[in-house]
């Protein structure tokens, strides 16, 4: 699958993100090794400190489901530039996902790719343990 696709597929599950407080909704397609895609949307709390990000949602679903093996993802919001993973999610992302590539996109169509090693240059790990 192209990024273009992947894309898409978090443009879709954009639609179902749940922030009526901040308003910033956002979408993530989680590309898994064997080429099935893990979509999720943020889902906020009138806390804050338990709203759950888009990024994490699509990772938590293909975890759950027994996936282990990633290749991409991507990330739909409506920020200019695009809005890049949180580090909440830049950590999870690296424990379960390595060095994949990372494209952040607008609904506009801006977008830029990265790889994890970008963004997450001195992640902390099970390395350092």
């Amino acid at each position: 699958m192209d990024s273009k696709a992947l894309i898409d597929c978090a443009r879709r599950a954009r639609e179902n993100a749940y922030a009526p407080y901040s308003n910033f909704k956002v979408g993530a397609a989680l590309l898994a090794g064997n080429g099935k895609v893990f979509t999720g949307c943020n889902v906020e709390n009138a806390t804050y400190g338990l709203t759950v990000c888009a990024e994490r949602v699509a990772l938590l679903k293909a975890i759950s489901e027994g996936e282990r093996e990633f290749s991409a993802i991507a990330v739909v919001s409506t920020s200019d530039p695009p809005a890049s993973p949180c580090g909440a999610c830049r950590q999870l992302l690296w424990e379960f996902c390595g060095d994949i590539e990372v494209t952040v996109a607008n609904i506009a169509g801006a977008s830029r790719s990265y790889r994890m090693t970008q963004l997450f240059p001195h992640p902390f790990d099970r390395r350092l343990l």
